[in-house]
This record gives C-alpha cells, sequence and structure tokens, in this order.
C-alpha cells in the first residue's frame, strides 16, 4: 500500500474541504500542519474526535500548527456533520468548525497517503480509512505519524504533546524522554560534542557516574550538564556514552 515516510516531503495534494479547494503546501504556508483522517462522517467516535480538536483548535493555534481533518464523505455531507460536532461539544458560537475537512469520497488521498483500514469497510464492501494522525514540519516533510485502527479513539492531549517535543527538538539539541511533558526533564543528545556542549550550556559540567560507566572504569564516559542559557531553566543532565543515557531540564 503507497504511503509515506519520516523525513519525506509531504504530497502537495489538491483537495475540495469545507472551506473551498486547497493546495496542501500552500494552505500551510510557513506553518506545522496536523492531517488527521476519519474512517466516516456521523459516526460517534469520529465526533467524538472532531469534539475535542476543535475544543483544543486554539492551542495548537498558539503553537502555530494548522489542523485539517479528512473523511470519505462529501463536503456537503461534512458541511451537516460540523453541526453535529459542535452540538456534541455544546458549542453555539465556534461555527463554522475552526479547522476545514477534505472531502476524500473517492478515497484517492486515502490510497495515496496509505490511510486506508482493512478490516473496516462500509456496507458496500470498501474499505474505510483509518485514523491517521500525520505532522508536518514548516519544511513540508512529514515529521512524525501515528496509525489507529477505525475501532480506537485518538487521544489529542497526547498529540499536543507530541507537538511541543517535536518543536522543542527542532531547534534544541535534546531529546524528550517517556511521557515527558513541557517543563520537565529531556535528554541532551548522544552525539553532542564537550566543545559543542561547552557553547549551548555555558553553566558548566557536573559528574554523574552511571552504573554502566562505573563498570567500565572510566568517568569520562558520563557527562552532567546544568544549563543557564536563554529560554532554558536549572537543570541536571547526564551523558553517558556507553549507555547513550542523557538528561536536563528544560523550561516548556
Amino acid at each position: 500500500m503507497p504511503g509515506i515516510l519520516l523525513g519525506d516531503v509531504f504530497p502537495n495534494f489538491e483537495a475540495d474541504t469545507t472551506i473551498g479547494k486547497i493546495k496542501f503546501h500552500e494552505f500551510l504556508g510557513n506553518s506545522w500542519g496536523i492531517l488527521f483522517s476519519h474512517p466516516r462522517d456521523f459516526t460517534p467516535v469520529c465526533t467524538t474526535e472532531l469534539a475535542r480538536a476543535a475544543k483544543l483548535h486554539d492551542e495548537f493555534k498558539k503553537r502555530d500548527v494548522k489542523m485539517i481533518a479528512l473523511s470519505i464523505d462529501s463536503v456537503e455531507d461534512h458541511r451537516k456533520w460540523s453541526e453535529d460536532i459542535l452540538s456534541f461539544n455544546q458549542d453555539k458560537t465556534c461555527c463554522p468548525m475552526p479547522f476545514p475537512i477534505i472531502a476524500d469520497d473517492k478515497r484517492e488521498l486515502s490510497v495515496l497517503l496509505g490511510m486506508l483500514d482493512p478490516d473496516e469497510r462500509d456496507k458496500d464492501g470498501m474499505p474505510l480509512t483509518a485514523r491517521c494522525v500525520f505532522v508536518v514540519g514548516p519544511d513540508k516533510r512529514l515529521k512524525l505519524s501515528i496509525l489507529y485502527p477505525a475501532t480506537t479513539g485518538r487521544n489529542f492531549d497526547e498529540i499536543l504533546r507530541v507537538v511541543d517535543s517535536l518543536q522543542l527538538t527542532a531547534t534544541k539539541k535534546v531529546a524528550t524522554p517517556v511521557d515527558w511533558k513541557p517543563g520537565q526533564e529531556v535528554m541532551v543528545i548522544p552525539s553532542l560534542s564537550d566543545e559543542e556542549a561547552n557553547k549551548l550550556f555555558p553553566a558548566g559540567y557536573q559528574q554523574e557516574a552511571l552504573s554502566s560507566a562505573l563498570a567500565l572504569g572510566s568517568e569520562e564516559q558520563v557527562r552532567a550538564v546544568v544549563m543557564r542559557a536563554q529560554g532554558l531553566a536549572w537543570g541536571l543532565g547526564y551523558h553517558n556514552y556507553s549507555a547513550d543515557v542523557t538528561a536536563a531540564r528544560i523550561a516548556g
């Protein structure tokens, strides 16, 4: 099945949407973007997902992220469905939806991006779209993709957290560990040299001997970094070259 890999330039497709015809790259401009697909209009799980996405729209907007949804129904159906979504949110003021919905009734885009779920089919036996999430950077390259089956709704708070991580690591030489949230510890990338670290973290270094380094008998294999720089908070980081274990604290 055709698809797209991390780092690939995302296709500059044309599509009919609830705000008219778009070309994807022009729609994004210089912003980040999230494209998320849905199996079908007027279905209960999809309605809850778009309702949650609509509620979080302002949070994504703060991060300069443009949102766009996709379903295999028509623009007319999307517009009618939007009323149900806003009604579910008990929102009588946010009309129309704060982001467009792509009409992929011929499934052309779903095939191009590898979004069809072979196990979920409509009454005519045609496969429905899975619940895909694509995060695209300002350079129009795919930064993240998540694929859920049609039967499992997504966690949009997690998608927001992932965007925070992607945007942070795009500009700082760090990585985010398990369950990370903004303001918590992050990891200094293992490829960072001492010379680079001196420039990036001028507050200096401390040494922390981790178990693998002690077993090897070399304290030089372990580095800890305390940062105080513009936009960064105090933090302590550990760099174990043998185990690639690093950590540092950064303000979210």
